[in-house]
């Protein structure tokens, strides 16, 4: 088995139209047995979610990522194989960061979807107040 961190630090593909992102979500819905979701910032989850939560995360996080970065390109998901994918990172559209540039920490995704078991990221952002309500009506209703 490949290594957690291993695999978070290899080759990942932009998912640059929100066509593409449908696609992706048509992939992890059609196998979605063995994901990890994972709201990076929080606890890590140490068993797979079910089906059924895994569906509303989608529908959820596509819901929200389509409100909030209202552009007609995405290009706020990577995927490690958009064929076949076993980690998808997300991130938010509100703590982006920057890319360019040799001093700036690395952004972290807000949102992890893995197929092999998560370690804790440290994050050097803090989620916001929002995302913690979103996150929590989401899963601990």
């Amino acid at each position: 088995m490949i290594a957690f961190e291993q695999h978070y630090k290899g080759r990942f593909s932009g998912i640059l139209r929100w066509t593409q992102l449908d696609a992706l979500w048509e992939k992890v819905q059609a196998s979605p047995e063995g994901w990890y979701v994972y709201f990076v910032g929080g606890a890590v989850p140490q068993q797979p979610t079910n089906a059924l939560n895994l569906q509303l995360f989608i529908d959820e996080l596509d819901s929200l990522l389509r409100h909030e970065h209202d552009y007609d390109f995405c290009g706020l998901i990577y995927a490690d194989n958009v064929e076949n994918p076993a980690m998808i990172k997300v991130f938010d559209p509100h703590q982006l960061g920057s890319g360019c540039g040799v001093n700036h920490k690395p952004v972290f995704p807000r949102w992890l979807l893995s197929k092999i078991p998560p370690e804790s990221l440290l994050d050097n952002t803090r989620p916001t107040a929002n995302r913690h309500r979103w996150w929590k009506q989401l899963f601990f209703k």
